[in-house]
């Protein structure tokens, strides 16, 4: 769910470091919001991450 419809962006995978230095599986997800945008001429709602929201990359409905 936590995929961008219009750039693909989605979550990372990496490690977390504790200050300790051990690793431990880490996931960070994409800031992606469920908006209602005009796609030909109708509304659809559909999840976009908020730097296209930002760029206008969509408009909203």
């Amino acid at each position: 769910m936590a995929k961008c419809e219009i750039c693909g962006k989605g979550a990372h995978f990496g490690n977390a470091v504790s200050h300790s230095h051990r690793r431990s599986n880490k996931m960070w997800k994409s800031n992606v919001k469920s908006v209602k945008c005009i796609i030909n001429g109708t509304a659809k709602k559909m999840y976009v991450c908020t730097s296209c929201l930002r760029s206008n990359k969509v408009e909203r409905a």
